[in-house]
Parts: structure tokens; C-alpha cells; sequence
């Protein structure tokens, strides 16, 4: 066995002819039974150059997650001329989850079709026009447009870039290059309400404050687009592409950089991309068998994208990496979370706090610290393991805030106003509790779900990480479409409470059916779950 970081993506792959290719490279296996030493280098710039460049969508995703928090505060009477209702905040933030998972099937197939980096430079183009329609907005109406071509945007930006960091990525750092991209989302949340409050503080909150909130989002994505031009495509899908020679230089600028001609990197090179062949070939072959390929053999991206829908559907490993990928995503949103990046700002202003988005911001920042904290544990604990520890202290964090909103009493007419009384020790208790629950989520669902990729074979893992984050945004679309009624309806307190119920379900199913994934290639991860356990055990 060798020391070298890209063993794991060539381990264990099967020829063909069913002979072992290169049996000595059982890293995976060492790694997951903790009984061999390993030296692991850590990734080279190219791949960190290469993270950073595809994180730039992460941070245009946070961004635009948590700077409408601080706008629905904002904007006053500025649209249609007259105050917000609950409802026109409930549609202006719930629409652009609705159109990210409109957009997903259509992100999914062309990325099969045209390539990863394509889908990346279609989001830009959409981050800068859902922005400048956003500034320039004078109704409700104009408002919803510019959100709902931003959640085109952040739909494909959210299902391409987590997939198109993992196809690069050398197997015993996947996890955390994918955190990477996570990281990026929570630092754009917390750009996101340092903009808010200096333009809310310093700038005209009514005219054109809030304006120049949404307008900068286009920034970071014009500075993408630029950047675009040095980024390579994903060497799986190259090799899926029938461009194997483009593949290999890929490969091996991120297994060495630029010294590609040592014999050594070669010899590593020829084995990593003789395994992507492989299994590109073994599951051409078996689409062929399951009356599939037409589709891709007469280059018609809806036909493929159909026929990987039924591979997705037919094959028992390809249904559970499904049904586990679903679970996470869905869980992920149905947690509440993505409730307090949108209305964090009215919460606090709800339960009395003066600042309320700068009182957001200190969420944001414990949600962005814990997220690298989710960096330095992704790949020494593992994915399972992570989850089942961080679970409890969002639960616990949903029942104190709960028990917190039971010391605040609430107006009868809107939601989001003042609160009457309560004084300040409910208020303290909400918020400490939120931070409690920020952690947990950034340590742990925050960002295992986008490991999703993981999961799937290669023949399907564009169209099964598309459906997957088709279920987080339609759980997300739920969430933003809920939180303020369901506050009226059943009360801040049962609300917070129903969360920690539904996280406490998910703990349980992802104690019975999700495998550890930690250091395994993506063509051995996917095996998995052939077992009868669904590979727990």
C-alpha cells in the first residue's frame, strides 16, 4: 500500500471480465476498520483553487438566503406602497425555494448533457438578473419575479456545485472540500447581515437601503463568471463524454499539480482514470441490459435524463441511495432551520430585541464558526457519526426556545409585531437556545445531506442528486410557506416544539438505514448499499 491521497478513488474497482483491478489499494477498507496507519497529504492548491472557484455559488447561496431577512425589516412601504403583510413575506421568501425546485430537472439534464461548469455559468447569468430585478422593484409583484430567477439560480447552483466538488475531489478529503462549499453559504449569510445592518443603520431603510441589500448579490457572480474561464470540467463527466485524454490532464494537475510527467503520478493517473472508464463501461453495459442508452447514444438530454430516472427506480442500490439522499435533504429543511435565516430578523424583532439584525448576525456567526468547526470533523468522524451527535443539542435547543416564546406574549394582529411583554429573560432564553440549535445543525445536517453524491452510481448520480435536492427545496418551499402561519396558528412555542419532533424521527431513521461513507471512493460508497443492512453494519 502506498502513501498517496488519490488510492481511495481507484480501490476495489472491478474489470469487465470481473478481475480486480489493482488489488493493492485497499485504503478504504484500512481507513474504515481504523486497524492500519496511513499517512494522508493534505489537497494541493489546484484543488483548493478549484473548491474556492466552485464555492463562489455556495456564497451567492448564502447571500441571498439570509440577506432577506434583514429586508423584509426594511422595505416598509417602498413596494406597492404600503406596509407587508405576512402573507407578501411569506410569498416573496417561499417563491424562490418554488422555483429553485422547478429548476432542478432541468439543472439535472444539463449537466449530464452539457457538463458541470456550464450549469455553474447558467446560475451566474441568472444570480445577476434576479438581483438587479430585485433593486430595481417598485411592487410586490416585480419582487416576487426578481426572487423567483434567483431561486432558478440557487436550485441549480445548489444541486451542481456540492456534485461538481466531489467528482474532483481525492476521496479522503471529499468531505471536507464538499464542508467547503457550505462554509461559503454561511459566510455569505454572514455578508449577508453585516450588509443588512450598515445599510439599515447608515443608509435610507425605506428608499435605498434595502436596494443596494439585493443589488449586491450580483457582485460575487460577475466575479464567477470571470473565473469560470480557468475552471476545468469534472473528469468523471469528461470520461462519460467519451473525452478521456481532457480527463487525464485534469486528474493530474489535482494529484500533483503541475508535475505530471514523474513517473509515479503517471502510474497513479493511468489507474484513476482506468477505474472512472471502468465503471463508465460497466454501467453503460448495464443500462444496455435494463433497456436503457438510447437515449445517450442519440445525444437527447430529456431521453437520458428519463432512462436515469427509471436506472434510479429499477436497481435496489440506486432506490436506497435514493430514499437515504431524500431523507437527509428533507430533514435538513424540515428541522425549521432555513425559518431563522429567513425571518430571523422578525423573530427578534418579534420577541423585543432593538437590533434585530444585528442580533440575526450573531446566528449567523455561530452558524458559520460551527461550520468550520463541521471542516476539521467531516472526515475524521464521519458523516453518521456526526449526525447522531449533533441531532440531540438542536432538539434540545428547539424545546428551550419553545419553553422561552412561553414567557413572551404576542400581539393579536401580526405575528412579526413587538411583542407586548415578556421581558428580557425569555428573550435571552430564545436566543441562547437558537445558538444552541445553529450549532448543532452547522456541526452536523448543515452540511452532511450535500454529501449526497456519495451515494449514487456515476450513470445516475446527476439525475439521483437532483431529485435529492428537488426534496430540500420543496421541504424548503414548505418551510418558508409555514413558519409565520403555523406561529399563529399553533403558537411560537408548539411551532419550535413540532421541529424537535420531526428531528427526533430523523435521528431515529438515520440510526436504521444511513451507511458510514468517510474515505470510501465514490465508486465504492455507491456499493454499499448492496447489502441487506443498507451497509449500517
Amino acid at each position: 500500500m502506498t502513501d498517496n491521497p488519490e488510492e481511495p478513488l481507484i480501490a476495489n474497482v472491478q474489470s469487465t471480465e470481473g478481475d480486480q483491478h489493482d488489488g493493492s489499494h485497499d485504503v478504504e477498507h484500512a481507513h474504515e476498520s481504523r486497524g492500519g496507519k496511513q499517512h494522508i497529504s493534505p489537497p494541493g492548491l489546484f484543488i483548493w483553487l478549484l473548491t474556492f472557484s466552485a464555492g463562489i455559488s455556495g456564497l451567492l447561496f448564502g447571500y441571498d438566503t439570509g440577506v432577506i431577512s434583514a429586508t423584509l425589516v426594511s422595505i416598509g412601504t417602498s413596494l406597492s406602497h404600503r406596509p407587508l403583510t405576512s402573507l407578501d413575506k411569506s410569498v416573496i421568501t417561499s417563491c424562490t425555494s418554488l422555483f429553485a425546485l422547478l429548476a432542478l430537472p432541468f439543472a439535472s439534464a444539463l449537466a449530464d448533457d452539457r457538463g458541470r461548469k456550464r450549469v455553474v455559468l447558467f446560475a451566474d447569468t441568472l444570480f445577476i438578473i434576479g438581483a438587479l430585478c430585485q433593486a430595481a422593484s417598485r411592487t410586490v409583484e416585480v419582487m416576487v419575479i426578481g426572487r423567483s430567477v434567483v431561486g432558478i439560480a440557487i436550485g441549480a447552483a445548489s444541486f451542481v456545485t456540492p456534485l461538481y466538488i466531489a467528482e474532483l475531489a481525492p476521496a479522503t478529503h471529499r468531505g471536507r472540500l464538499v464542508t467547503m462549499n457550505i462554509v461559503f453559504i454561511t459566510l455569505g449569510q454572514v455578508v449577508a447581515y453585516v450588509v443588512g445592518w450598515i445599510f439599515g443603520t447608515y443608509g435610507s431603510p425605506e428608499t435605498t437601503g434595502w436596494r443596494w441589500m439585493v443589488g449586491l448579490g450580483a457582485v460575487p457572480a460577475v466575479c464567477q463568471v470571470v473565473i469560470l474561464l480557468w475552471m476545468p470540467e469534472s473528469p468523471r463527466w469528461l470520461v462519460k463524454d467519451g473525452r478521456s485524454e481532457e480527463a487525464r490532464a485534469v486528474i493530474a494537475r489535482i494529484a500533483a499539480g503541475d508535475d505530471a510527467q514523474d513517473p509515479s503520478t503517471r502510474r497513479e493517473v493511468d489507474a484513476v482514470l482506468k477505474s472512472i472508464e471502468i465503471e463508465v463501461r460497466e454501467e453503460a453495459a448495464a443500462m444496455r441490459l435494463g433497456g436503457a442508452g438510447a437515449g445517450y447514444a442519440n445525444g437527447n438530454a430529456v431521453n437520458a435524463w428519463m432512462e436515469a430516472m427509471r436506472e434510479l427506480i429499477r436497481v435496489r442500490r440506486n432506490r436506497r441511495a435514493l430514499a437515504i439522499a431524500c431523507l437527509l435533504q428533507g430533514l435538513q429543511q424540515l428541522c425549521g432551520f432555513n425559518s431563522l435565516m429567513y425571518f430571523s430578523a422578525t423573530i427578534f424583532t418579534m420577541v423585543g430585541f432593538s437590533e434585530p439584525t444585528l442580533t440575526s448576525l450573531v446566528v449567523a456567526v455561530t452558524n458559520f464558526a460551527f461550520t468550520l468547526v463541521a471542516l476539521v470533523l467531516i472526515d475524521r468522524v464521519g458523516r453518521r457519526r456526526i449526525l447522531l451527535w449533533s441531532l440531540p443539542f438542536m432538539i434540545a435547543g428547539l424545546v428551550l426556545a419553545g419553553y422561552g416564546f412561553s414567557f413572551i406574549e404576542l400581539p393579536d394582529s401580526e405575528i412579526s409585531s413587538p411583542s407586548t411583554t415578556g421581558g428580557q429573560g425569555g428573550a435571552v432564553i430564545i436566543l441562547a437556545s437558537i445558538m444552541i440549535y445553529v450549532a448543532g445543525y452547522a456541526i452536523g445536517l448543515g452540511n452532511v445531506p450535500w454529501m449526497q453524491s456519495e451515494l449514487f452510481s456515476l450513470n445516475v448520480r446527476s439525475v439521483g442528486s437532483g431529485v435529492a435536492t428537488a426534496t430540500n427545496w420543496s421541504a424548503n418551499f414548505v418551510i418558508g410557506l409555514t413558519f409565520l402561519p403555523l406561529m399563529e396558528a399553533l403558537s411560537p412555542s408548539w411551532t419550535f416544539v413540532l421541529y424537535a419532533v420531526i428531528c427526533a424521527v430523523g435521528y431515529g431513521l438515520i440510526w436504521t438505514v444511513y451507511p458510514e461513507t468517510a474515505g470510501l471512493s465514490l465508486e465504492d460508497a455507491a456499493t454499499l448499499l448492496e447489502a441487506d443492512d443498507w451497509g449500517v453494519r
